[in-house]
């Protein structure tokens, strides 16, 4: 996966997410794609460049990437 598509999916998870559930969805995020982060070539900050978002998000993706170690997304 391309970093500018990792930026259109977060995105689309930020602005989509549910009232109150906006950094969620981007923990969510680095759970979900934590592989494709890491093998995308870019760094998280790019990604979050690339998404449009506030770059001091990158704190937020990169505790989902950490935490992928330990969780698993259940759907919903």
């Amino acid at each position: 996966m391309t970093p500018t598509e990792l930026g259109r999916i977060l995105s689309e998870m930020y602005r989509g997410a549910p009232k109150g559930e906006a950094t969620t969805m981007i923990h969510l995020f680095g759970i979900r794609y934590a592989d494709e982060i890491w093998n995308c070539g870019a760094p998280v900050t790019e990604i979050i460049r690339l998404s449009g978002l506030r770059t001091s998000y990158n704190t937020e993706v990169s505790r989902g990437v950490r935490l992928a170690r330990y969780v698993v997304p259940r759907g919903g």
